[in-house]
């Protein structure tokens, strides 16, 4: 494959990938989008909502997701893709066939398995077609998944909520991702397999290390664990607040859900879009490989969205809908920026259990606490605040950013001399395989 092909087929890569990503995020968007009309009809309490959107979900996606890591770090991650990617997606259609919390729950875990398997792999296998310096702008685009869901679940899903009821919804969003994932199948390839020619047969190029091992190294680098505790809070306050957001609006502003759906599309889509792109551009332009750099410019922007989230509790709907799309900037500008530094803190033989490692902790603490926190506050503060309860839940998430910024600071500090000691482990690992090659 000559040079101009060879890029061609990154870019086709990445933007499938980033494709099947947006389908992912995409489900839970709506399901967010949906929360007051299943709570309706199916007569459900907030704190029920929070677990199922919480605890439930991120718990099964936690359990299954190092087990499809240490198979996506050995395995054919093209496959795991297409397997994975098929079973949420048709699940997601069985979603709207559900008569019960029970059974919803239990459709819910299935999807969470699914999506476990995903992200992982396709981020391994990005970084395998990425150098260091061009990590951030892949990365960058890839996570422009979570902006382009945004504009389809709520624009999309608002209207088909609105026209056609919450169980059509859900089938008509899963359709998608199979036929995506059939695609997928087909037309990428695992670049860790190399052809044997005589046998037309495919063979893995890379050991993988104990599961142990990968803890153990990434435990050594002080820049891992306050990232690792950035994800966890991250995730919480802000996945926590963003679940209950649309609720907050329907009962705070009284909008219907079609103009919801619409004003949050603009608001979360055009600002994750617009910020994934600056972040992108401007973190490889100004700061490629100066990772200290760029992670305590992000820690500045969590700080400033802790002042603005606690704004937005208090305006009229459309302050607070511009509010939110101006924070959604800063988080967008600084996706590129942390996903880039986990995988250039792991090797290519540890990366997918290291990103499952970091969903895990942050998908249990943070998804898995934060929305359903925020519902117990709620339904606790409800006896004195009425509707405004909800009000106040969020407002007590604000300050949380701000320590999330401290970690993203802290792990500016010594990321760069931890990038060092991972890019010398890994050639003298090299190095070291290949004299005991050439001694046999």
């Amino acid at each position: 494959m000559n040079g101009r092909a060879a890029m061609q087929y990154r870019y086709y890569l990445l933007g499938l990938l980033t494709l099947i990503a947006s389908l992912n995020f995409l489900d839970r968007t709506v399901l967010s989008l949906l929360l007051e009309p299943i709570k309706q009809d199916l007569d459900l309490s907030d704190s029920q909502l929070g677990f199922l959107t919480g605890f439930a979900f991120a718990s099964f996606y936690a359990i299954a997701g190092i087990p499809l890591a240490r198979w996506s770090d050995r395995g054919n991650r093209n496959t795991i893709i297409f397997l994975t990617t098929g079973l949420w997606s048709a699940l997601v259609s069985l979603s709207g066939f559900v008569t019960s919390f029970t059974q919803l729950l239990l459709v819910r875990v299935g999807v969470a398995v699914g999506e476990a398997g995903t992200m992982p792999a396709a981020q391994s296998i990005i970084a395998d077609y990425f150098k260091r310096d061009e990590r951030p702008r892949a990365m960058a685009i890839y996570w422009m998944c979570n902006p382009l869901s945004v504009i389809l679940g709520f624009m999309g899903g608002g209207l088909l909520a609105q026209h056609f009821g919450w169980r059509i919804t859900f089938m008509a969003i899963g359709i998608p991702g199979v036929l995506i994932a059939i695609l997928a199948k087909l037309t990428l390839r695992e670049p860790r397999l190399q052809s044997i020619s005589s046998t037309k047969s495919h063979i893995p190029v890379v050991a993988q290390p104990t599961f142990m091992e990968v803890l153990h190294t990434l435990w050594q680098h002080p820049s891992f664990r306050h990232l690792l505790v950035a994800f966890c809070l991250g995730f919480f306050f802000i996945v926590g607040s963003a679940v209950w957001i649309p609720s907050f609006f329907r009962r705070i502003h009284g909008l219907e859900i079609d103009v919801l759906g619409a004003w949050l599309a603009l608001a979360y889509g055009a600002g994750g879009l617009l910020g994934a792109s600056l972040g992108g551009y401007c973190f490889t332009r100004f700061a490629a490989g100066r990772e200290g750099l760029q992670f305590r410019t992000t820690a500045l922007f969590y700080v400033i969205c802790a002042l603005i989230y606690a704004a937005v509790y208090f305006s009229s709907h459309y302050m607070a809908l511009a509010l939110i799309g101006i924070a959604e900037i800063f988080f967008s500008m600084c996706l590129g920026v942390s996903y880039s530094g986990i995988q250039s803190l792991s090797n290519d033989r540890m990366r997918s259990v290291t990103i499952a490692l970091m969903f895990l902790m942050a998908n249990l603490i943070g998804l898995g606490c934060g929305p359903m926190l925020v519902g117990v506050l709620s339904d606790a503060l409800a006896s004195r605040y009425g509707d405004d309860s909800l009000r106040y839940a969020l407002l007590l998430m604000a300050p949380g950013f701000a320590w999330t910024g401290f970690h993203l600071w802290k792990t500016g500090s010594t990321i760069e001399a931890d990038i060092a000691r991972v890019d010398a482990q890994s050639t003298a690992a090299l190095l070291a395989e290949a004299q005991s090659k050439g001694g046999h």
